[in-house]
């Protein structure tokens, strides 16, 4: 639609007034690329060369126009629309059959096809709504009014690491790039300072991640989790990814089971649920070739769960994926637990494009946009209830404002304050590190909800001041 200068007296209606009328009549009005989206689907055989990196940073998920610059990791507040869309919940708006049969069926209790989930996430305009409306009304009911958050600290031990995957602007295996930071990979004293610290500050969990460095083995993960647990005996050791410990227990020689038994006997608590970006090896050959493909993943989680480990579980999207991946993902992740019943909560984490290499290189999207990531939680729980019973926002990925606004769409818990964090802010977001306790409560109190400080197992923390309560103290990281 553009303004008509050659015909003045019969300019084009206002496009507000023309996406009314439209969704007067059940539809909703939808900006493309002067590219269909079938085309654009298929870059090899419609998009010369010299344009497609430029098509791919125009377009969200679905391959029309991004409908805002909202971009994760970069906006900290909301889009407009969004927030007069989630106030549009509840009324008697019209719905597309589709949609409408499928959250019927969600609530219902039912499991829902790849194509319904798939479905889900085209949702817009009133549908879009009616999405984020039934997933709230599902986490009411599974969780009531309250919004947990835990004090904890992520500790990235190296920055180094083996493998070459496309996202990832944390590793430093390539230092060709200039604008990474420096490799480094801290001693054991160092880790167990940052775990005594973040205790002294309250913390209930650290979180232990990092790379595959030449020479790690089995034996290192092993020894990080003793200089933790000799430092602060009863702090919650939330550690190592699927990766990590495929990776430790094949140095090894060691079954996983094996390897895993050795780990929780040396204090390891539960695992995150990282290295999981989307569970498709479609996707995954292109964005982590190198790395674990799906069925490992999934191995390593189910034996974690039969050992008596709990763990996350993640999604990382927006990228080189499709709706159908995503729905691939959640429903695989369904399955498992249904089986183990070994998650504790599901974490959408938006990619964040700015410094990723596969960006940079023009052969990604730059992320999802924001409509797409707030279904990415409401369709979460949708999909994951009431088997995984809690949804987490990521402020780190989708800003306060953005967080905040998952808390209408499915979402009941608002993750960490971190205290440092560090892969995020490498791919270049404008915020993470930390966000205190106390500013966490303010954004959950202005949201309707009541906040509670949980641990990593969602048990509530007694935060009576002569209890330990919640940080509020800035940290200093050992950079500054």
């Amino acid at each position: 639609m553009t303004p008509d200068h050659v015909n003045p007296e019969a300019p084009w209606p206002h496009l507000d007034r023309l996406a009314e009328a439209t969704r007067e009549t059940g539809r909703t009005l939808t900006e493309r690329l002067p590219i269909y989206r079938e085309y654009a689907a298929d870059p090899e055989r419609w998009i010369a060369p010299e344009m497609r990196s430029q098509t791919l940073r125009m377009c969200g998920t679905d391959l029309n126009a991004r409908e805002d610059d909202w971009y994760a990791g970069a906006s900290d507040a909301a889009p407009r629309w969004a927030t007069a869309a989630l106030s549009r919940a509840g009324r008697a708006t019209p719905v597309s059959p589709d949609i409408a049969r499928a959250l019927s069926r969600a609530e219902g209790g039912e499991s829902l096809t790849r194509e319904e989930v798939a479905g889900l996430f085209d949702a817009r305009g009133d549908d879009f709504a009616a999405v984020c409306e039934a997933a709230d009304r599902l986490r009411a009911e599974q969780s009531g009014d309250a919004v947990t958050y835990v004090v904890n600290r992520n500790i990235n031990y190296t920055n180094i690491c083996t493998y070459g995957c496309g996202f990832c602007a944390f590793s430093k295996g390539r230092l060709s790039q200039q604008h990474r930071d420096k490799p480094y990979d801290l001693p054991l004293d160092e880790i167990a300072g940052r775990a005594r610290e973040a205790w002294q500050r309250g913390a209930t969990e650290v979180c232990l991640q990092g790379g595959i460095r030449p020479g790690y083995t089995g034996e290192t993960y092993l020894a990080i989790l003793d200089a933790v647990k000799t430092a602060v005996p009863d702090i919650h050791v939330h550690a190592f990814s699927p990766l990590e410990v495929w990776h430790g227990a094949t140095s090894l020689g060691l079954p996983l089971s094996d390897y895993l038994r050795r780990l929780k006997d040396g204090g390891l608590a539960s695992l995150p649920g990282t290295a999981a970006e989307v569970l498709d090896d479609e996707v995954r050959d292109i964005l982590c070739a190198d790395k674990i493909n799906t069925a490992q993943w999934l191995e390593v989680m189910r034996t974690a769960h039969e050992v008596g480990l709990k763990s996350t579980s993640t999604i990382m999207f927006g990228h080189v994926d499709s709706y159908v991946h995503w729905a691939n993902h959640l429903l695989r992740l369904r399955d498992l637990q249904a089986r183990t019943g070994g998650f504790t909560e599901f974490v959408p984490l938006a990619f964040v494009h700015m410094e990723a290499p596969i960006y940079l290189r023009g052969q990604a999207r730059p992320g999802p946009t924001f409509r797409e990531a707030v279904l990415m939680h409401a369709v979460a729980r949708l999909v994951l209830s009431p088997g995984i019973a809690n949804i987490q926002a990521s402020w780190v990925k989708m800003g306060r404002q953005g967080a905040a606004l998952c808390l209408d769409a499915g979402a009941n818990d608002f993750g960490g304050v971190l205290m440092n964090e560090s892969i995020t802010r490498a791919a270049g977001a404008s915020h993470g590190q930390e966000l205190r306790a106390a500013d966490i409560e303010t954004l959950i109190r202005a949201s309707g909800r009541i906040p509670h400080q949980r641990r990593t197992d969602y048990s509530l923390v007694n935060t009576d001041p002569r209890d330990r309560g919640p940080a509020q103290a800035r940290f200093t990281t050992a950079a500054e």
